[in-house]
Formats: structure tokens, C-alpha cells, sequence
């Protein structure tokens, strides 16, 4: 538990963590805590039909699998595919970011250089892709409680360092200060939240799978609210709302506006070791829902091989990591955020449609909460920038369309 638990923590706490709070305070601005708290309530809904289906289906695939199996083909096929096409360009994302805190002017083939290396740890098998996320997420954690000193410590007496990351005036006079940002805000702070999906897709490769993975998922998701929402709290306080939704990178920025302005590069450090947890579960848990709809034959069949002493579906593996590679050449970090929300918050919402087929529900998850997570899923994604709902919805139809004429021809 404590290894699964470890990887769904590290996938929450990634480059979101360190990025997402600036976008969302745009929107938002003085209600960017009711945002973070709308998403994780939301975020809740989904982990409990998510828990609720790993325990009764604890295979690989997620909710590819548990739509397939509780709604048919084309719910499930829904899912996969936004899961895969949103992660996968989440993969490259979080290795730009990577990229750009460790060498800006080299950030593309740091990024390449990134995402080489963790396939590599990921074909070595499960356990060290645990041991690594570990090691990882003590270095993000602590890094996010000097982040946390610094803030409430309060600002460096001669005031902003020249070290500070925001654009200045033009864009701060852009941040919202009404409800009606609120939702957008949350949709964006729920990308930050959906790590806890990384547990369930691992369904056959921990211990104990019907009890372990409820367990984990919870608990990951609990640890990373707490997270989310001190720091929230503490921005808010220490940065003005206009330079919070200026910077492009609000925790670096709190600390250069301290008295510990000196530890900024430790920032940086732990920033790029938030993007190489993040990286390494994304990658592993979208191989292997590549690898559940390989099986299907909803994605070539030659992606479903698992071999080697670590028993890992390499080919998903490596076919993931080229994919990203060649995003990596072709994209940006903040785009691909409401992007990645815009699939993944698909994904939930047939989580919890097939969680509510159940007949048995846990008191702390009962039918109604998935109806609420559907609602809820539904109007997250659709509030997303217009950008980010039509660049994924395109994918999407082409995604099914495909789908259809595949299984014309096979007809």
C-alpha cells in the first residue's frame, strides 16, 4: 500500500503542483480556494467510484476496463482513449518543465533526455518505478515545506526581489475577481488532482489488489487536498492576486519574495524532481492502459506484448515514450493543462457512470455521490477554456471515428 500510495501521491504532486495555481488565480483570483476546494471535492467523487471498481476489477487498464465491463465497448473506449491521448501529452508537459527549471536554453533535449531515461526505469519493472517515486516525492515534499516557511515567514523587508518571474502590470490587471471564473479555475486545479487514476490502472502489479488500491487512492488523494489547499491559503496571503496570476511559476516566486530568497535554486531543484515523479508514473500508467486496450484490439494488437524478466508491456512502453518525444517538439507546457483536464475529466465522468451500476456501494460512497461526480465531471470539462474543450473534443471524434471504420473493415 505504501508503494501505491507513493505513486499516486508523486503523480499529483508533479509540475502541476508548481504551475497550475498561477492559471487558475487568472481565473479565479480572490476565490482561488473555492476552486481548489470544488475540485477536490470532485476529485473525491471520482476516487470513490474509482476505489469502488479497482477493488471489484483490479486489472490493468482502469477505467478503460471498468467502463468496458459495467457499460460496453464504446463507453470504455471513451475513457482509454481520452485517458491516453490527455496523459500522453501531459508525458510531455511535465518533461518540458522539467526541461526549462534544469537548462532553459537546452529545455528540448533535456526533456527527450528525461523521458528516455524513465522508460528505462519503468522496463526494469514496477518496483523500481516505486523506489524512484519515493525517493522523488521526499525531495517534492520537502521542498513544498520550505516553500510553505517562506511564505508565512512573510516578505524580504526591501520588498519583490528582481529575481521574481511575473510579466508585470498587464497581466495582473487581467485577474477575475468574481464567481464566474470559479469553475474554469477548478477545472484547471483538477489537473493537479487526477494522480490518484496512476494507482488504479496498476491493478496487477501490487499485492492484494481488492484491498490495497481502494486504500491507496484515498489516501494519496487526502494527502494531496491537505497539500493543495495550505498552499493556496499561503500564496494568496503572500503574493498579490495580480502578481500570483502573472508569474509563471507562483512557488518560485514566494520564496525570491522572502527572506529566504537565497533558497530559490532549491526550488528550482525540487520543481524539476515534481516533474520527474510526475513523468514516471504518467508514463507507466498510460502504457499500461495502452496496454488494456491493445488486448481489445481498440489500439494495435502488437502494443499488448508484455515480456522480459520484469514482465512489462514494453511495446506500449516504448510507443508512449516516442509519442511523446514527438510532442515534446511540437507543444508547450500551459496549453496542454486544459487540455489534459478536458480528458481526464471524460475519463471520471464514465468512472463514476460505471460506478453507479454497482449494486454494492460503501457507506462512505454511496450511489448518489457518483451521480453528483458525473454531473460534476461533466461541467468542469465543458467550462475549460473553449482552446482546451475544442482541441480535445477533435481528438476525441477522431479517436471514435477511427474506432468505427476498424471495426467496419473487420465486419
Amino acid at each position: 500500500m505504501f508503494d501505491a500510495t507513493s505513486i499516486g501521491l508523486g503523480s499529483m504532486l508533479g509540475a502541476g503542483v508548481f504551475v497550475v495555481f498561477a492559471p487558475a488565480a487568472g481565473l479565479a483570483g480572490q476565490f482561488l480556494v473555492l476552486s481548489v476546494l470544488i475540485a477536490g471535492a470532485v476529485a473525491y467523487c471520482n476516487a470513490v467510484a474509482s476505489a469502488e471498481l479497482a477493488a471489484r476489477y483490479p486489472a490493468s487498464g482502469g477505467t478503460y476496463v471498468y467502463g468496458r465491463r459495467r457499460l460496453g465497448e464504446w463507453p470504455g473506449f471513451l475513457a482509454g482513449w481520452g485517458f491516453v491521448s490527455g496523459k500522453t501529452a501531459s508525458c510531455a508537459a511535465m518533461a518540458l518543465t522539467f526541461g526549462h527549471y534544469v537548462s532553459p536554453g537546452y529545455a528540448v533535449p533535456v526533456a527527450i533526455a528525461a523521458v528516455v531515461a524513465l522508460t528505462a526505469v519503468n522496463l526494469f519493472g514496477i518496483t523500481r518505478t516505486a523506489l524512484l517515486t519515493r525517493i522523488l516525492l521526499c525531495v517534492v515534499l520537502a521542498t513544498l515545506v520550505f516553500v510553505a516557511v517562506a511564505a508565512i515567514v512573510g516578505p524580504h523587508p526591501s520588498g519583490f526581489s528582481t529575481g521574481g518571474t511575473a510579466d508585470g502590470g498587464a497581466a495582473a490587471g487581467s485577474v477575475r475577481a468574481d464567481l464566474g471564473g470559479v469553475l474554469p479555475a477548478a477545472g484547471l486545479m483538477f489537473f493537479a488532482f487526477a494522480g490518484y487514476a496512476r494507482i488504479a490502472t496498476l491493478g496487477e502489479e501490487v499485492k492484494n489488489p481488492a484491498r490495497t488500491i481502494p486504500r491507496a487512492i484515498l489516501a494519496a488523494l487526502a494527502g494531496a487536498f491537505v497539500i493543495y489547499l495550505a498552499l493556496a491559503l499561503l500564496l494568496q496571503n503572500h503574493l498579490t492576486e495580480g502578481r500570483l496570476a502573472a508569474t509563471s511559476a507562483p512557488l518560485l516566486d514566494a520564496v525570491v519574495n522572502s527572506q529566504f530568497a537565497a533558497g530559490a535554486p532549491l526550488v528550482q531543484a525540487g520543481a524539476a524532481a515534481a516533474c520527474l515523479g510526475a513523468l514516471l508514473a504518467l508514463i507507466t500508467g498510460v502504457g499500461r492502459t495502452t496496454l488494456a486496450m491493445a488486448r481489445e484490439r481498440d489500439v494495435p494488437a502488437q502494443l499488448a506484448r508484455v515480456g522480459g524478466r520484469h514482465a512489462v508491456p514494453f511495446v506500449a512502453e516504448l510507443a508512449v515514450a516516442a509519442v511523446v518525444i514527438l510532442l515534446i517538439l511540437t507543444t508547450d507546457v500551459m496549453t496542454v493543462v486544459g487540455f489534459s483536464s478536458f480528458g481526464v475529466l471524460i475519463y471520471y465522468a464514465v468512472t463514476n457512470a460505471a460506478a453507479y451500476t454497482l449494486v454494492e456501494h460503501p457507506a462512505h460512497g454511496p450511489r448518489w455521490l457518483n451521480v453528483a461526480g458525473f454531473i460534476s465531471c461533466l461541467l468542469l470539462a465543458f467550462t475549460l477554456p473553449p482552446a482546451s474543450v475544442l482541441g480535445m473534443a477533435a481528438v476525441l471524434a477522431a479517436g471514435a471515428a477511427g474506432r468505427f471504420v476498424v471495426l467496419r473493415l473487420r465486419r
